[in-house]
């Protein structure tokens, strides 16, 4: 009996130490490449968007402090441009990069379709503060939300969306003419589709 527990306390101190030095590698690998849980501040965000948006972005600070206040700091954003349009039923396609704070910069893209009381087209520039993201390729799913939108010759909108435990805020200033309200879901993926579903 005695011979068998330290057989057994034996058999689980080696597989203790081999579980060790299978992981060590692993852990190792994760610090060299970083965290995604590193942010950004609102104020690096708002800085960065005025830079993007230009003189558009005038209202930018209160929707960062809007959304930091609500969801914490970002550990991702992407800046990027888009265009849609509807008559009822619609399509929205964008592209961007999304930059992180260890894990460096990544193209990605955007189409979804939407349905609603929704008329005309617009084209936007848009920031989109990400949240909880652990993984890079955390990002590529569908995002459903609702959209209300009243772009008239210019104008800076937000709008939240949500994937699994992924948080999108797109921060949009439109140009165009598209009035309405519409439902629809937002699709990241690598590569550029024409197909919005």
């Amino acid at each position: 009996m005695l011979d068998r527990m330290v057989y057994l306390i034996l058999a689980a101190f080696v597989a203790l130490t081999a579980a060790t030095l299978v992981l060590t590698p692993t852990f190792s690998q994760a610090q060299e490449q970083g965290s995604l849980s590193d942010t950004f501040s609102g104020d690096e965000l708002v800085d960065t968007g005025h830079q993007f948006f230009g003189s558009v972005a005038q209202g930018l600070a209160s929707l960062v402090e809007r959304a930091v206040s609500q969801f914490g700091l970002p550990n991702a954003y992407i800046l990027g441009e888009e265009a849609g349009g509807a008559i009822f039923a619609g399509a929205r396609y964008g592209e961007g990069t999304m930059y992180t704070r260890n894990q460096g910069e990544h193209s990605l893209f955007w189409q979804g379709p939407t349905v609603g009381l929704d008329f005309g087209g617009d084209g936007s520039k848009v920031m989109m503060l990400v949240y909880n993201l652990n993984s890079v390729s955390d990002v590529y799913g569908r995002y459903p939300g609702v959209d209300g939108s009243a772009y008239v010759i210019g104008g800076l909108g937000m709008t939240v969306i949500k994937y699994g435990d992924v948080v999108m805020v797109p921060i949009r200033s439109g140009v165009g003419a598209r009035l309405g309200v519409n439902v629809g879901y937002l699709k990241f993926t690598q590569e550029p589709t024409w197909n919005p579903f």
